[in-house]
């Protein structure tokens, strides 16, 4: 069901690939930057210790595992298998039950709908010493006056999840009606990544002051790791909007970002790296400036506005909004094909599922697409060498 191959962006992607490896790795944080000691990440994609297979594509159709989300934006799979998923506008965190239906496991009472803003990403955080003895959920929500982090503390078992009362993380992320970024994910560091976009105001992603236009990186409390690259809580900046983070087996990170009218962006992100917004919408071409970093792949705007990003196997899967397709990108060899176009709708995020399978979530009820009974949906792929 895909249709085909982007040979010019595979050329260029091996090429970038190439370049990438000769650079030094982001330095790995000392212990004193993880805070509590004990707690581990629990979000799928974050590499262990195993060495990578073969890369892998999807296998079969996809099979509709539940039906009915209203603007789903993130899916957190659980330590202890459960699954959440936050919707945008009820700011709702449903929960999905093994038949595939679906209850309310909470609300996030900070958040306020408003355009591309509300509740948007999920990210979890296993600590027997939280209140519950299970973990916290961690969630970027668009409030009143800013974006900010918040923790809740999971509770229950699976089929019975709640959230416990909300704690303050991270506030003060510039918030507008797009361009909130929005993603979190923790580390193989064990320290939490966060996507926050230029909020309308492109000159922000170039002030190191600002953290909008920014990718973050902060302990689970919210403070400042001591080998962060500016001695903020800025990782790397110069984005417009980017939605999804994804670490391979070497603990590389990449990230998805909208580009503005041409070029939708994968990048590999550096500590400390300056991607070029607003001066540079895509690859520069003949007048590369030094200072900033091209993406390694790009797709016109009208085939991605990327979201949702996964590694399985050091394969990269991408869930494409206005481009109504699943992104592949194959690194160790520069392919680049698109699935499932046109099948679906839009898709908002992706993640490894059990048993070599893909899970993403189509997002039609977000205003933007065009909904058919029964959306949104949230399917499962198969995924083989």
């Amino acid at each position: 069901m895909h249709a085909r191959t982007g040979a010019a962006g595979a050329l260029a992607l091996a090429a970038l690939l190439l370049l990438g490896a000769c650079a030094a790795s982001p330095p790995l944080p000392s212990a004193s930057t993880s805070t509590p000691a004990q707690p581990s990440p629990t979000d799928p994609g974050v590499p262990g210790s195993a060495a990578p297979g073969p890369p892998v594509r999807p296998v079969g159709d996809p099979v509709v595992i539940a039906s009915g989300l209203n603007a789903p934006w993130s899916i957190l799979r659980l330590p202890n298998e459960g699954t959440l998923i936050s919707e945008r506008d009820t700011t709702l965190v449903r929960e999905l039950l093994p038949d595939g239906s679906l209850r309310d496991a909470g609300r996030i009472a900070e958040a306020r709908p408003d355009g591309e803003g509300g509740l948007l990403g999920l990210a979890a955080l296993a600590d027997p010493a939280a209140p519950g003895g299970t973990g916290w959920v961690y969630a970027y929500v668009t409030a009143v006056d800013d974006n900010r982090i918040v923790r809740m503390p999971l509770l229950g078992s699976v089929g019975s999840h709640t959230l416990g009362d909300a704690e303050p993380v991270l506030d003060g992320i510039p918030k507008a009606g797009y361009h909130n970024g929005g993603r979190l994910a923790f580390g193989p560091d064990g320290l939490l990544y966060a996507t926050a976009g230029d909020a309308g105001n492109p000159g922000n992603a170039q002030d190191p002051a600002s953290l909008s236009g920014k990718i973050l990186r902060m302990t689970p409390t919210g403070a400042v790791p001591d080998d962060n690259p500016f001695g903020t809580l800025v990782y790397s900046f110069g984005h417009r909007n980017p939605q999804g983070v994804a670490w391979d087996s070497t603990g590389q990170l990449w990230a998805s970002e909208f580009g503005q009218n041409t070029w939708d962006e994968l990048n590999r992100i550096e500590a400390g790296g300056n991607y070029g917004w607003p001066v540079v919408e895509g690859m520069q071409g003949t007048d590369a400036d030094p200072g900033f970093i091209d993406p390694v792949q790009q797709w016109p705007t009208s085939e991605a506005s990327p979201s949702g990003l996964a590694i399985v196997n050091d394969t990269i899967f991408l869930a494409a909004l206005r481009g109504e397709r699943l992104w592949r990108i194959d690194p160790s060899t520069g392919e680049v094909d698109d699935w499932f176009v046109n099948s679906f709708g839009r898709l908002r995020d992706v993640v490894s599922g059990p048993d070599g399978t893909l899970w993403f979530v189509s997002n039609n009820t977000d205003g933007r697409g065009t909904p058919s009974p029964g959306d949104d949906r949230l399917y499962q792929v198969a995924v083989a060498p």
